[in-house]
């Protein structure tokens, strides 16, 4: 009808105009141009061309951000019914890590509570539960390893109809305990709003007062210290930032691309396991496993091109901005986990967003632990080599310039006197509530180690590139077999080391008692095949150290490990010979 009535308004219109001019229509030149140009649309109506596949996120939502700022929230915790799991003290919420629960094969502790947003004089009118004198949200302890650390961080979830705080209703309060400076994940994000091709989260510094009243007495608030709030990727979050709710959303937890026949299925099949397929990676949004499915298998079948498959599942833009900035800023704990892949409804796409920076921009720190960078493969492309959709696309000439190009363009934007203000903001801000009580008694770093390690973060962009392109030139990571009887001796494999410049390879073989290799049992180098052979060994403890190394000169390790008290020893593996002469690997829990 709408349509219709347009058409009589139009053609009324040109009646009267015929009338008026005499039954004919006189035009001056400049009329004559208007209907030229108006006859053909495409000059008229100037036209952007499809974007394609990327995505975009909405900017709006950091618009009014001001990213040293701090917000005050106040949390009155109470004891609550058996039936939500909220009958605990907050004691015991913050007495147990993650691995507790996991242990006894319980559902984490939980507290009910009241949380209030304000300002350092109290809860402000207008803001998220002022004036609440009943909970409105459940309080839990959150975070995998952090966990077991004395000092907690806390998701707290507002209850539906209970409100929300800046259209979110699950509040994730982050410690940091790890990260000496307190502001790395932060300072990612804040950089993420500005880089095209990624998709940021909202933060906000929070001080956070609680007032535990599931004692029985009532202490008052107290201050627990200064803490960041990270948005959480949920259905809301994808909606809030411009992407479609009902989409997809993984958590990778150790994923690394592999079809996982036994964990991945659909929900519909037998022996779906809903627990063990979280350990692999958790569902977000949407849980028909369907379109992951196909995808890993497209992803794992080599006799489709890379091209192919990563041209129908993956967007280039997207995909190369998530690596290059992960790359530039040295946040190696990416490889398989602490990311998260969301695909729309309708789209057979996945797209990367970023999830747990805390290890970015940490050269200086660990040069600062004498935990200098021994092992090349853990910074640049050598360190996603063991991610099998990575390694089939790095293996491509055409994709890795396309990283290249990237990382470049980033380069450029990561500038270190851009890192250098922003780290001068969020330090001194941090470094106020570091100085002070509570957070002076968990600090990592002296003040002194703290002005150090700010001073040295905004030059790591340049390290880190420097790395990444020597990592083009090294051999990439491999991993070392266990070792088998053979012919009455012992046989030690190993992956072929791959070179992007396809130089020949050897391998130098050690064999030896500790893990210091001082004093090796076997020392062979020049070796042009991944395999040795030697006598059978005595009973005991053995270490093995393979180093490959191309013509170029460039040395790389095993992917291999050994962990001691002091920490982990790269490119090693270990093994032991039983007194009735079999062999045992040393293998470590996931």
């Amino acid at each position: 009808m709408w349509k219709n009535k347009g058409c009589s308004l139009l053609l009324c219109v040109l009646s009267c105009a015929a009338v008026l001019s005499g039954c004919s229509f006189v035009m001056d030149d400049s009329s004559d141009e208007k209907a030229q140009i108006q006859s053909n649309g495409s000059d008229y109506v100037k036209k952007e061309s499809s974007a394609g596949t990327a995505i975009k996120d909405n900017d709006m939502l950091y618009v009014n951000d001001e990213d040293t700022s701090v917000v005050t929230m106040y949390l009155t915790v109470r004891q609550g019914n058996a039936a939500e799991n909220t009958n605990h003290t907050w004691e015991e919420l913050n007495g147990h890590s993650v691995y507790y629960y996991e242990d006894l094969g319980i559902e984490r502790y939980q507290v009910e509570g009241i949380l209030q947003a304000g300002n350092e004089n109290g809860p402000v009118a207008g803001e998220l539960g002022y004036g609440a004198m009943i909970p409105n949200a459940i309080v839990s302890i959150r975070g995998q390893s952090s966990s077991a650390a004395a000092v907690k961080s806390y998701k707290i979830e507002i209850k539906d109809g209970k409100g929300a705080w800046r259209e979110q209703q699950t509040i994730n309060l982050n410690k940091h305990v790890y990260d000496g400076v307190g502001f790395r994940n932060k300072l990612c994000y804040d950089l993420m709003e500005e880089l095209p091709g990624m998709i940021s989260l909202r933060t906000q510094f929070v001080h956070l007062y609680v007032k535990d009243e599931t004692a029985g007495a009532d202490t008052g608030f107290v201050d627990y210290g200064l803490y960041t709030q990270v948005e959480q990727p949920n259905k809301t979050f994808l909606e809030n930032h411009g992407l479609d709710r009902f989409g997809h959303l993984y958590k990778l937890n150790v994923f690394e691309f592999y079809r996982y026949e036994d964990l991945i299925k659909l929900k519909s099949d037998a022996g779906y396991d809903e627990a063990a397929f979280n350990e692999i990676l958790e569902s977000k949004g949407n849980d028909d496993h369907s379109k992951l499915i196909e995808m890993l298998e497209d992803v794992n079948n080599y006799a489709k091109p890379v091209e192919e498959v990563f041209g129908k599942w993956f967007d280039e833009e997207n995909f190369f901005s998530w690596m290059a900035f992960h790359i530039l800023v040295g946040n190696t704990d990416t490889q398989s986990r602490n990311t998260l892949m969301y695909s729309p409804t309708n789209l057979d796409k996945w797209y990367f967003i970023s999830w747990d920076n805390d290890g970015a921009l940490k050269l200086t720190q660990e040069k600062l632990d004498n935990a200098a960078v021994e092992n090349g493969w853990q910074y640049g492309v050598s360190n996603y080599w063991g991610n099998i959709l990575i390694q089939r696309v790095l293996k491509s000439d055409d994709y890795r310039q396309k990283l290249e190009d990237k990382i470049e363009e980033y380069r450029g934007l990561l500038a270190e006197e851009k890192l250098a203000e922003m780290i001068t903001g969020y330090s001194t801000l941090v470094r106020e509530y570091k100085n002070q009580l509570p957070d002076k008694m968990t600090s990592r770093l002296t003040d002194q180690e703290y002005l150090q390690v700010c001073e040295g973060m905004p030059k790591e962009i340049e390290e880190n590139y420097q790395l990444y392109k020597e990592s083009l030139e090294s051999p990439m990571p491999f991993y070392i077999g266990a070792p088998t009887l053979q012919d009455g001796g012992f046989l030690y494999s190993w992956d072929n080391a791959y070179d992007f410049d396809d130089e020949m390879i050897t391998y130098t073989f050690e064999l030896a008692k500790d893990y210091t290799f001082e004093n090796p049992v076997i020392r062979q180098e020049g070796i042009a095949v991944p395999g040795y052979q030697t006598d059978r060994l005595e009973p005991g403890q053995y270490f093995i150290r393979i180093t490959a190394e191309n013509e170029s000169g460039y040395r790389q390790h095993a992917f291999d490990y050994y962990r001691t008290d002091e920490g982990v020893e790269y490119g090693i593996k270990c093994f032991y010979v039983l007194e009735d002469g079999s062999i045992e690997g040393d293998t470590y829990e996931k």
